[in-house]
C-alpha cells in the first residue's frame, strides 16, 4: 500500500467525528496512561508491603466488587444528573482515593480504600459510553467505539511499560502519578465537554447533541425496565460469557504457562502480542467490518474467542502460545466495538446510562468469577479442561447471539425499536428506541 493510500485511510478513519468526541477520546487516553493500580496492585502488596498472595487476591477481588456495585449506581446517576457531572465526580473521587491508597499501611485500611478505588474508577464508564452515543451519529458509532477502544489499549500498553519503570524506584510515585492523570481527566471534562444528555421538551420530544433528531415521547426508564428487557439482558448474559473467556488471558493463561515451565518473561512476551495487534489492527479491521452485519460479526468473534483459547491446549512453545493469542485478539478487536454498538442500539435514549451500567456490570462480574473458575478447573481437572470450557462457552455465545438477534432490524446506522422483552423490532431513526414499559 502506498503512503498516499495510508494517509487517505487514516484520514477516513478519523474524519467526520465531532470535536467533543476527540476531547472524550483524549480523556480516555490520559486515564489509561495512568493505569498503575490495576497493573501493579498484586506486586505492590506482595513485594513492597510483604503481604501474602491470598491477602493480595482478597484486595483485588474487593476492588473488582466495588466496580460491580458502582456500575449500577453510576448508570442511574448518568441518566439523572447527566454524563458530565457523573464523569467529573467519578474521576475526582478516583484521583483522591488512589492517592490515599498509596499512603495506607494497615491491612484493613488497604482493603477499604481499594474497594473505594474500585467503585470510583468504574463509575465513569457508563457515562463515557452514554456520552459517546449521544454525540456521535449512529452510522459513525462503531468507528468511534473502536477508536476509543484503541485509545484504551494504547494507553495501557504505554502505562504498563512506564509504570514498571516507576515501580522499580517508588510505588508511591505510581499511585500519585495515576491520581494526577485522573484528576487531569476531570479538569478536561470540566473545561471541554458540554453536557450531552438528551433533554425532554414540552412537546414530548427529546433531542440529543450530535444527532439532530427527534423521537417520540419515552416513559421513565428505571433499573427495573432494564432487567425486564429480555433481549437486552440476553445480550448482557452473552457479554458475561465472552468476558469470562477473555479474562482467561490474564488469569488462566499465566497459570497454564507457569505449569508448563515457562517464566513470567515468556508470558509477558506472548501477551505483548495482544497489545501490539490491537494497536496495529484495531483501526484497519474496523474499517473493513464497519458496515457488515453485526450479527455475523458477534457470532464469528465468539467462535474465534472460544476456539482461540481452546487451541491453547495444544501449545507447547512461546511461539504457539503467541499464535493462539493472535486468534483471540482478532476476536477481541471485532467483538468490543460491535457489542458496544449493539448495546447502544438496544438502549432507549433516556435510559442509556442505566443500560450501559448494567452492561458494564457484566464485565465486572466476569472479572470476579474468572479467577475462581480458572483456579477450580485447573486444580481439579487440569488446564486442558479450562481451554475446552472456553471453546464450549464461545460456541454457546455464538448460538446465543444467533437466537437473540433473529428478526432484529439492524440496518446500517440504525438503532433498534423493540418493546422491553419483546421479540423482533424494526429499524428506528438515528438515536431512537421506544421503551414500552415504565419503571
Amino acid at each position: 500500500m502506498s503512503v498516499a493510500s495510508l494517509r487517505r485511510a487514516a484520514r477516513e478513519s478519523v474524519s467526520g467525528l465531532p470535536r467533543e468526541f476527540w476531547w472524550l477520546w483524549t480523556s480516555t487516553l490520559i486515564n489509561r496512561l495512568g493505569a498503575f493500580v490495576a497493573t501493579f496492585m498484586t506486586l505492590y502488596l506482595t513485594h513492597e508491603r510483604g503481604y501474602s498472595a491470598s491477602y493480595a487476591g482478597l484486595v483485588v477481588s474487593l476492588h473488582g466488587l466495588g466496580g460491580v456495585i458502582s456500575s449500577l449506581g453510576a448508570g442511574v446517576l448518568t441518566d439523572r444528573l447527566g454524563r458530565r457531572p457523573t464523569m467529573m465526580a467519578a474521576q475526582t473521587a478516583t484521583a483522591f482515593s488512589v492517592a490515599l491508597l498509596g499512603f495506607m499501611t494497615d491491612p484493613a485500611a488497604i482493603v477499604a480504600v481499594a474497594f473505594l478505588v474500585g467503585m470510583a474508577s468504574n463509575a465513569s464508564r457508563p457515562a463515557v459510553q452514554a456520552m459517546m452515543a449521544d454525540i456521535v451519529k449512529p452510522e459513525d458509532r462503531m468507528r468511534a467505539f473502536s477508536l476509543n477502544y484503541w485509545a484504551i489499549n494504547l494507553g495501557f500498553a504505554v502505562s504498563a511499560a512506564g509504570a514498571g519503570f516507576v515501580a522499580q524506584h517508588s510505588y508511591l510515585a505510581g499511585f500519585l502519578g495515576e491520581a494526577a492523570l485522573t484528576l487531569t481527566c476531570a479538569v478536561l471534562v470540566f473545561l471541554k465537554l458540554p453536557e450531552s444528555r438528551p433533554e425532554r421538551v414540552a412537546t414530548g420530544k427529546s433531542r440529543g447533541r450530535g444527532t439532530g433528531t427527534a423521537s417520540s415521547p419515552e416513559p421513565e426508564v428505571g433499573l427495573g425496565t432494564v432487567f425486564r428487557d429480555g433481549r437486552f439482558m440476553g445480550v448482557v448474559g452473552l457479554s458475561f460469557l465472552i468476558s469470562l473467556i477473555f479474562q482467561q488471558g490474564y488469569v488462566g493463561l499465566p497459570v497454564a504457562m507457569g505449569a508448563d515451565g515457562f517464566s513470567s518473561a515468556d508470558f509477558g512476551m506472548a501477551m505483548a502480542v495482544n497489545g501490539v495487534l490491537i494497536v496495529a489492527l484495531q483501526i484497519p479491521v474496523t474499517r473493513a467490518i464497519e458496515h457488515r452485519d453485526p450479527r455475523r460479526l458477534l457470532i464469528v468473534s465468539s467462535l474465534l474467542a472460544g476456539y482461540g483459547f481452546g487451541l491453547t491446549a495444544f501449545a507447547g512453545s512461546v511461539a504457539v502460545y503467541a499464535l493462539t493469542i493472535c486468534v483471540w485478539t482478532l476476536a477481541e478487536i471485532v467483538n468490543s466495538p460491535t457489542q458496544t454498538g449493539l448495546v447502544v442500539r438496544l438502549s432507549p435514549v433516556h435510559g442509556r446510562g442505566r443500560y450501559q451500567g448494567v452492561y458494564t456490570m457484566s464485565w465486572s462480574v466476569a472479572a470476579l468469577v474468572a479467577p475462581l473458575m480458572s483456579g477450580f478447573v485447573v486444580d481439579h481437572f487440569g488446564a486442558d479442561w479450562l481451554w475446552g470450557a472456553c471453546a464450549v462457552l464461545g460456541s454457546v455465545a455464538a448460538g446465543g447471539y444467533w437466537l437473540l438477534m433473529r428478526g432484529l432490524g439492524l440496518g446500517d446506522g440504525e438503532d433498534v425499536v423493540v418493546g422491553v422483552g419483546a421479540g423482533a423490532g424494526a429499524g428506528a431513526g438515528a438515536g431512537e428506541r421506544r421503551a414500552d414499559v415504565t419503571a
